[in-house]
């Protein structure tokens, strides 16, 4: 049987366990990604772990998240970061650089070799022929420490791409249709891999488009082959001696198979507020749109600027819109600006940011409550944004610009212009000036951390109890994000590096009063959740905080992947219900009990509760490893690492 893309890859680095779906396997790690969102943690776990030196190929900590300084703590963060780089030998992107995904792919990208990062849209690397999964931090910790990555095999998910895209339809139509036909949950445990025909009319970074929204599919990652697109991609940025061809066999097969004709698709858009709420434009045509923003990891591309400053050239932007372009690297401002595409835009009435994520995070940008905001972005999760209320959609460049345009949603189609033919340069604008290397080793060592007032320890959590009662403080419904956990936004990021303080707003878009009723259940607490609980971010801190103030345990229908895993690595117990039915049985003020906790996790994947308010057990599953049930009983994998 022929092998895909995907397979290969893993085999090439499997260092422990057997390649069936639902095992866990070891692979060893090539590169590492890491933003200032969840870096800091990153760079306070290697130094709870004594490391002296990163043993990847290569680690970058990039500064593309917390860019607004609206007070002191954020520098400091910048500051950290860099002095952390200096000690353990890491790459560092200085601050308005670029995006890390897309900047990545620029400068460091190789096919055929393997990366972790603690951003869940690090599998947009998949897009060069990389096999590059989204994790918690301490998971990319371990990695630079020169440790494996422990995951279940997941499946692997050919989509065979046939045709081409017809004019006003792109990439992010493409990954729009996978989620309206699979929804947030569809990729779950699932490697997607697109093969096919089709492939040929999708550059490089159409694909990045693709495989960084392949996380809100929940899919493990995703995975493109490494053919001549990419190898075009790597020559325009004078790389090509880093090209690998990898492609998979003729005849290889695939766990699960899905088809797209590509030269069937239309405009889509997801509707508020996830990013499985697609429907096509036309649908939606007419609704009034007050903010549109052009930018992200999620449409990064040169292309995707250079398409909308040409809808937009000789023209102004309709005057109740704000018309927001973020460039996600200095390289492609550079090109866009040596295209004349710059002045373009800002003659048509952009507002022209710095290069970085921004709005995406909720870091500025913030639109009015109660009017629709129009974006290129990957997630519009309830309060993302920075507005409580907020009403985002997500669109192709093409579906976004024309909105700018008219003031209203509009299917591009319709517009009274044809389609703009874009002229890209064959190379592109490198500058690695903003890049900074990492040091020798002999002066690395002699580097002090640079910890401002702002920076605190990651708390010593004590070991799971074998014995634990508590109330239900919070029963939640399908879905529930990282975001929803653990926001993000201008007022909460700042505090990343202070889990004391950040633990203030744990889970407050859902209910402001539970850290206060968290800090009072004084023998620790339980969260009931419904399917897909913790999706989104890899953000460990939905994991840190809510234990800092006393979660002991999830019960939940299931779990998206990368939360399942911080949860186990900082001591919280992650519990199923065998019978989903049971989750309407169990309401928030009940009070579980859990006895015998570690004779009953060594025995087997069923574990008991008993709801002591209705006296009445409970059936629940875990689905931990031996590895994970030791970490989570010791409280978590860095207190398991010290006790050795």
């Amino acid at each position: 049987m022929g092998v895909p893309v995907a397979r290969k890859l893993i085999d090439a680095h499997l260092v422990s366990g057997e390649p069936v779906p639902g095992r866990e396997i070891g692979l060893r790690v090539d590169q590492t990604l890491t933003q200032d969102a969840t870096g800091t943690l990153v760079m306070q776990e290697l130094e709870a772990l004594g490391l002296d030196r990163a043993r990847t190929q290569v680690s970058v900590q990039y500064v593309d998240h917390n860019l607004l300084q609206a007070d002191e703590k954020n520098a400091e963060d910048h500051a950290f970061l860099r002095s952390a780089c200096r000690r353990y030998g890491l790459w560092f992107s200085k601050p308005g650089n670029g995006v890390s995904h897309p900047t990545h792919m620029q400068r460091f990208g190789v096919p055929g070799t393997t990366m972790v990062g603690s951003d869940s849209h690090t599998c947009a690397a998949g897009s060069l022929g990389m096999l590059a999964i989204g994790v918690g931090g301490l998971e990319v910790a371990m990695a630079i420490a020169g440790e494996p990555l422990y995951l279940r095999m997941p499946e692997i998910w050919g989509v065979r791409l046939t045709g081409s895209l017809p004019e006003w339809v792109s990439a992010k139509d493409v990954i729009l249709e996978m989620l309206r036909r699979h929804s947030v949950k569809g990729g779950l445990n699932r490697i997607v891999e697109y093969h096919g025909p089709g492939l040929a009319s999708l550059s490089a970074m159409d694909r990045h488009v693709i495989a960084n929204m392949g996380a809100e599919l929940g899919a493990t990652t995703t995975v493109f082959p490494a053919d001549q697109a990419v190898l075009d991609f790597l020559r325009a940025q004078d790389r090509a001696d880093d090209f690998t061809e990898l492609l998979p066999d003729p005849d290889a097969v695939y766990d699960l198979e899905d088809e797209i004709d590509l030269s069937t698709l239309e405009p889509l858009i997801a509707c508020p507020s996830s990013p499985d709420n697609v429907v096509p434009v036309r649908e939606v045509a007419g609704t009034e749109v007050r903010q549109v923003v052009i930018g992200s990891s999620a449409n990064p591309g040169l292309r995707d600027f250079a398409i909308a400053a040409a809808m937009v050239r000789g023209r102004q932007t309709c005057d109740a819109v704000s018309f927001d372009v973020n460039p996600t690297s200095r390289e492609i401002l550079a090109d866009l600006t040596k295209m004349g595409a710059t002045l373009d835009l800002v003659q048509a009435g952009a507002r022209l940011h710095q290069a970085g994520c921004l709005g995406c995070i909720g870091m500025g940008q913030a639109p009015a409550a109660g009017h629709n905001s129009l974006r290129t972005f990957p997630r519009n999760f309830p309060g993302r944004s920075g507005t409580k209320e907020d009403s985002v959609w997500l669109c192709s460049p093409e579906t976004a610009a024309a909105a700018a345009l008219t003031g209203v949603i509009t299917d591009p189609r319709e517009l009274n212009m044809g389609y703009p033919q874009v002229e890209l340069p064959e190379r592109a604008t490198v500058n690695t000036a903003m890049l900074v290397p990492p040091l020798p080793p002999a002066q690395a060592a002699k580097e002090e951390l640079v910890k401002g007032p702002n920076i605190s320890s990651l708390p010593d959590f004590p070991p799971l109890p074998d014995d634990m009662a508590g109330p239900v403080l919070l029963k939640v419904g399908d879905n529930i994000s990282t975001d929803e956990i653990s926001p993000a936004g201008a007022a909460a990021l700042p505090f990343r590096s202070n889990i004391p303080k950040l633990a203030d707003f744990t889970f407050t878009r859902v209910d402001e009063s539970y850290p206060e009723r968290a800090r009072s259940a004084d023998e620790g607490h339980f969260v009931v959740g419904g399917d897909n609980y913790g999706q989104g971010s890899s953000r460990e801190h939905a994991a840190i905080t809510p234990r800092h103030l006393g979660l002991r345990a999830v019960v939940a229908k299931s779990f998206a992947r990368i939360h399942w895993q911080n949860l186990a690595n900082f001591g919280i117990l992650a519990l199923e219900f065998t019978d989903p039915a049971d989750y309407d049985r169990v309401e928030q003020g009940h009070v579980l009990r859990l006895r015998g906790v570690r004779a009953q996790l060594s025995e087997g994947e069923e574990i008991t509760a008993t709801d002591t308010t209705t006296e009445t057990d409970i059936a629940l599953r875990h689905r931990l490893s031996p590895r994970q049930v030791e970490a989570v009983l010791a409280g978590g994998r860095i207190p398991l690492l010290a006790r050795r």
